[in-house]
């Protein structure tokens, strides 16, 4: 099957590194009418200047159109190291057409990688099923950044049937591979293909052991809201198929839906308890509403780690 790689309302052939940039860069437009406003200069080539820093670092161009005084941060620097963590299972080729999950993480990472880039700090790529099927380790170069794009297309069109998910198995891969301090970004359904009652017992010991090592963690959990969430389909018969397993339900939406709805409420008001409590930060991320929350979220929690 092959996959669109743009929602309705972006216009980009087939580069993810031309989406990116045009996602990005307006992006940063809106910040200046944002309580954001000023963070773009600071993260795009220039830190705030401390007492002590190089007078030789000064941008005195810069200080005679602020009257602030910002330090040139240099290609070396590196300030940050992120670890993108994206679920590549069949569940996130959901809803089963041109846009679903599994576009919006891509893309969404896409974004991300090239804001990262313009900060000059480090990023890495973690892709998992049920096992753990790449993890790269963060480099701020643009060699680095291209190969992780290609990598990225390659998932957008290479669609997987019955491909199970094991979230915590690769997180606590992943948590034993990052060495250094990082940032962990998840993008996942947060759908475990086992039918356990301790699933999110075994997803947040996974993400402790990131917590452990130190780590701070933010999960885009990924959904489809009007019918994943919202249940919103025709009052007539279907057939259900899980997309991981193959497992086929044949059932009246009227009959299923109440049933339905209380238990995914409560398993996702679980989650978000759970997160709370281990100090995760989580992010709702309809597939339907855009990038401008996933950059939001994430400028936050960077202000939080500064």
């Amino acid at each position: 099957m092959q996959v669109s790689q743009k929602p309705d309302e972006i216009r980009f052939e087939s580069s993810l590194e031309l989406l990116a940039k045009q996602v990005v860069e307006g992006f940063i437009t809106g910040l200046h009418k944002s309580p954001f406003h000023g963070f773009s200069v600071e993260f795009a080539e220039h830190r705030l200047y401390n007492t002590g820093d190089s007078v030789k670092s000064i941008d005195w161009k810069l200080f005679a159109k602020t009257d602030k005084l910002f330090s040139k941060r240099y290609e070396e620097e590196t300030n940050l190291r992120c670890q993108f963590v994206i679920d590549v299972s069949s569940s996130m080729y959901f809803p089963n057409d041109n846009y679903n999950k599994l576009t919006f993480s891509v893309q969404s990472t896409a974004a991300l990688i090239y804001l990262l880039k313009r900060q000059r700090d480090a990023f890495g790529l973690s892709l998992f099923t049920d096992q753990l099927k790449l993890n790269t380790p963060a480099k701020s170069t643009s060699v680095h950044q291209k190969f992780l794009f290609a990598k990225l297309e390659e998932m957008l069109v290479a669609s997987q049937l019955n491909v199970q998910t094991d979230l915590s198995s690769a997180l606590h891969q992943i948590a034993d591979l990052i060495h250094k301090r990082s940032l962990v970004v998840v993008f996942s359904d947060m759908l475990q293909t086992a039918n356990s009652n301790d699933r999110l017992d075994q997803i947040f010991s996974a993400l402790q052991h990131l917590k452990f090592n130190k780590h701070e963690v933010i999960v885009f959990n990924v959904t489809d809201k009007t019918k994943e969430l919202d249940f919103n389909f025709e009052n007539r018969p279907y057939e259900f198929v899980d997309m991981e397993t193959g497992t086929v339900l044949k059932a009246h939406t009227s009959k299923v839906k109440d049933a339905y709805l209380q238990q995914m409420n409560e398993y996702r008001k679980n989650l978000a308890l759970k997160c709370a409590q281990y100090k995760i930060d989580m992010v709702d991320a309809d597939i339907n509403a855009g990038f401008n929350h996933i950059l939001e979220a994430y400028l936050i929690k960077r202000q939080k780690m500064s």
